[in-house]
């Protein structure tokens, strides 16, 4: 045999020569949840390894993040129900504990690049990422809460915006808010392709913020759908968005692989709650490797097109690389 592709394979040290794929810790991003009790860290029981953090909590989280060579969080807010509204009014409030923990944050380590979470359902009382009105989610409504948000998350010092929320038309209009008011290198990471997934539910058990009524089908998209994907991701890239974002990743590798190849944007991968809650009870259970499967799964996505992945895998990865 003239061709044997298994002499590329022979040592451990050929295999690294040649291997196509690389996961590097400055491709992740790695999400926190916070809440408005400086010294709580509250562990969740659908997110093993995953804590609410105060803001003590979060400020030696993040501490310990940068110096294993983690250097972008996006951070989620668990907000009480006494604080939620129909118009989610409290997202831009001048008290808002979450816009406090940015500023608190940059102000400890400017180093760090921070994103927000755009969205009306932590803070909303009928839990919905848009505005309803008679059990319908109203679109256009939807959109100056959205730029108040994301006003009130730029002046805290938010480096990238974002909007997980899904109404249409929503990069433009972020982006002509966040610039007149002088935000120009705020960024926005559009969820492009956010998918009405099955995924999501221990994220929503850790934030409490599960739709009141109904579902989000009608503005989350439909899991069978793969052209669609392409439309949303030129609309957003014509609206001015500087990152798109696949989410879930792990069922939806042919949707980041598309984007890849069709869009000069980053693309970005969302390795969710669900994604991250199956992996670590499969290994608790014994019937998996955990230090095997856990970069098999991150590497996976970026071999499928993604340059930069959420995952709440960032810090373990971090560490197994550092040893």
């Amino acid at each position: 045999m003239q061709q044997r592709p298994r002499r590329n394979r022979r040592t451990e040290a050929i295999r690294g020569m040649v291997r196509e794929t690389r996961v590097h810790t400055d491709q992740l991003i790695y999400p926190l949840f916070l809440i408005n009790d400086a010294n709580a860290k509250e562990a969740i029981n659908a997110l093993p390894g995953q804590y609410r953090f105060g803001l003590n909590h979060l400020l030696k989280e993040i501490e310990e993040s940068l110096n294993l060579g983690l250097s972008s969080f996006v951070l989620f807010p668990g907000v009480a129900d006494e604080l939620k509204d129909k118009t989610a009014s409290y997202s831009y409030a001048e008290e808002n504990f979450y816009l406090h923990a940015i500023r608190a944050v940059k102000e400890r380590f400017p180093e760090a690049c921070l994103m927000s979470d755009v969205a009306m359902d932590p803070y909303s009382a009928d839990g919905h990422d848009g505005f309803v009105q008679d059990g319908k989610i109203l679109n256009d409504e939807t959109l100056p809460i959205l730029n108040k948000m994301a006003i009130a998350q730029a002046q805290a010092g938010i480096d990238i915006l974002g909007p997980s929320d899904m109404m249409d038309g929503r990069v433009a209009s972020l982006r002509d808010a966040l610039d007149g008011k002088g935000f120009e290198e705020v960024a926005i990471m559009s969820y492009t392709a956010k998918y009405a997934s099955a995924f999501y539910g221990p994220f929503r058990e850790a934030l409490d913020s599960a739709p009141k009524a109904g579902d989000k089908k009608t503005y989350q998209m439909d899991p069978a759908n793969r052209r669609e994907a392409l439309r949303e991701a030129a609309l957003d890239m014509d609206e001015g968005a500087d990152y798109l974002m696949v989410k879930p990743a792990l069922c939806y590798l042919d949707i980041i692989s598309d984007l890849k190849a069709n869009c000069d944007v980053p693309i970005s991968a969302y390795n969710v709650s669900g994604e991250y809650a199956m992996l670590k009870a499969a290994a608790e259970r014994g019937w998996i490797n955990y230090e095997q499967a856990m970069p098999e799964m991150l590497t996976s996505i970026v071999r499928a097109g993604a340059d930069i992945v959420l995952t709440y895998f960032a810090k373990e990865f971090a560490q197994m690389q550092k040893r």
